[in-house]
């Protein structure tokens, strides 16, 4: 819609809203029942016609921002590692308490790590955890520019990280990204650790529809009070594998790996995306065991205990989660049925991993980090829980919210924590766009878009 075109809509109404109230000086009785939704009328239609320019303006902004893929880049193998390797004697200090429990003495923690930050699986608690890592060790991230993600959905191309030039070391990239294999190994060392994380598909597409539905205009043709329960009645009705965001709706993890969500599930092209998978990622986490996972990962990168502490981060309001009857959730499996698949597959390695490691020393090194991550809540959280949006008290701490609504909780920080742990406490409870912003990344675009929403109350 042009510029001229809004124009030329809103003097429409304008006159028309004169014409009404021409009609109505005959009667002031009529006029003070009649103007009050005139008034109202023109309001909203004044509300829509900024919303719509303005939402013009971001998506151009957005087109305008997106860097320009440069397919001639030189190709210039990256460095082994550009961190900074403790010497032997600092080995000692964090030397991982699992493999010398295991008699495998002292080893040095990997800090060349790409995540695969897919949507909706805990990985905002995860990206925290990888900063305050990145930040001890003085780790190098591979982050995006103007914006919090490398302007997904598109493919990934190392054009996109902030500042690249051909031969640059990065020891991490973790921002949401579509994956692109090639592309990412030519930014990272040929020795990194990949890792990324599943959810529960039927658990997923609640998220997912709840948190995106409304940037999905195949949702709005929905009209009941329960939506997701009306698309998953029949999905078919809805979706449209070409329609703008549609991949929020059907098999999104398998298109945040960079694969085609729609293919058929028996296509042998699904199995070989799984298989290509494996092999490319050292550890696959699981959101529903999440503290089993981190010890995984403690035990694969050897790391310290103290690395995985955590609190939950963008968690939701129980009150906005619809409980799946079996009936949905065996619907909401069958519809995103290749991301079924590729989290049945999944399971089954990561128990596999479990097994190896040990059931009993699973639960034990659980165990302790539930303590002290609860020790930590103790001491840094005021209240000891998550609250409600509307009752965080710092702006530096409230999470960026879903169209519409705000039901994603944060944290108070506790007043008067001691000096030891004021820092960490911080760090640990602040959300994922204020981190990066607090690491020099420049989300203009994000943040004007923050904005605006806050204008128009979205």
């Amino acid at each position: 819609m042009s510029l001229n075109t809004l124009e030329m809509l809103y003097a429409a109404l304008e006159d028309s809203a004169y014409v009404s109230k021409g009609f109505l000086t005959g009667s002031n009785q009529a006029a003070m029942m009649v103007g009050k939704p005139v008034r109202q009328w023109r309001s909203i239609c004044k509300g829509l016609i900024l919303g719509a320019l303005l939402t013009t303006c971001m998506i151009l902004l957005y087109c305008l921002s997106a860097p320009e893929v440069q397919y001639g880049l030189q190709e210039v193998p990256v460095p082994y590692s550009c961190a900074h390797r403790p010497s032997a004697s600092h080995s000692s200090t964090i030397s991982n308490d699992s493999h010398q429990a295991s008699g495998q003495g002292i080893c040095t923690p990997k800090v060349d790590i790409m995540f695969m930050k897919t949507h909706k699986t805990a990985s905002s608690t995860f990206l925290n955890i990888l900063f305050r890592f990145g930040e001890k060790h003085h780790l190098k991230f591979a982050f995006p520019n103007s914006r919090n993600d490398f302007f997904y959905p598109s493919s990934f191309h190392r054009s996109q990280v902030k500042d690249y030039r051909p031969g640059m070391c990065f020891n991490i990239i973790c921002n949401h990204m579509r994956f692109n294999a090639a592309e990412v190994a030519k930014v990272l060392p040929a020795d990194t650790s990949y890792i990324t994380i599943l959810r529960d598909p039927a658990d997923l597409a609640e998220s997912s529809f709840h948190y995106f539905g409304r940037v999905v205009p195949l949702t709005w043709k929905l009209s009941g009070d329960d939506k997701l329960r009306e698309f998953l009645t029949d999905p078919k009705l809805y979706y449209d594998p070409e329609g703008f965001n549609s991949f929020y709706l059907k098999n999104l993890l398998f298109f945040d790996f960079g694969q085609d969500n729609n293919l058929h599930p028996d296509d042998p092209k699904v199995d070989e995306a799984i298989r290509a998978i494996a092999k490319r990622f050292q550890l696959v986490m699981l959101v529903e065991y999440f503290e089993e996972s981190l010890i995984l990962l403690k035990d694969s990168l050897c790391w310290d205990m103290e690395d995985l502490l955590f609190f939950k981060l963008n968690a939701r309001k129980g009150s906005t989660i619809s409980k799946l009857t079996p009936e949905l959730r065996a619907k909401a499996l069958e519809w995103n049925a290749i991301d079924w698949k590729l989290y049945q597959y999944f399971n089954a390695t990561f128990w596999r991993k479990v097994d190896a490691y040990g059931r009993e020393r699973m639960a034990r090194d659980v165990a302790e980090l539930q303590h002290r991550n609860a020790e930590m809540a103790s001491i840094c959280i005021e209240g000891g829980h998550a609250v409600d949006a509307g009752s965080i008290v710092e702006t530096s701490m409230q999470p960026w919210q879903p169209f519409g609504e705000k039901s994603i909780m944060g944290y108070n920080l506790k007043k008067n924590v001691d000096k030891a742990h004021q820092k960490l406490c911080r760090k640990m409870l602040t959300p994922e766009l204020q981190y990066l912003t607090d690491m020099g990344v420049n989300l203009w675009i994000t943040r004007l878009w923050g904005h605006i929403r806050e204008i128009l109350h979205w």
